[in-house]
């Protein structure tokens, strides 16, 4: 199992920048894929974000293509989620998201792919 708390997020103007991570405790986190997805008032969560394993294959929601950038270090247990040019519409709540991946190279993109959640971290952008 993994315990992940999410942190960094925040108030910030539209066209700023965040920077989200996600510390993870308990079992090897070098077996784990990771991802991270949104959740605004009223709405889905949808995914955001997500990075294979050993951080060598990623994939992007469309709506944050180009803008935003996930990271992984194996070696302090951390997942990251760079978040440039924010927009309005980027407001929500932020989960950071892991699962056992031993075989597979690439990332996962549905949140029913993930066993382990953090609690979420605030991130509104001011129009």
């Amino acid at each position: 199992q993994v315990h992940l708390v999410e942190t960094g997020g925040g108030l910030v103007q539209a066209g700023g920048s965040l920077r989200l991570s996600c510390a993870a405790s308990g079992d090897s986190f070098s077996n784990y894929a990771m991802g991270w997805f949104r959740q605004a008032p009223g709405k889905e969560r949808e995914f955001v974000a997500a990075i294979s394993r050993g951080g060598s294959s990623t994939s992007y929601a469309d709506s944050v293509k180009g803008r935003f950038t996930i990271s992984k270090d194996n070696a302090k247990n951390a997942v990251y989620l760079q978040m440039n040019s924010l927009k309005a519409e980027d407001t929500a709540v932020y989960y950071c998201a892991a699962r056992t991946s031993y075989y597979r190279i690439s990332p996962y993109n549905t949140a029913d792919d993930y066993a382990y959640w953090g609690q979420g971290t605030q991130v509104t952008v001011s129009s």
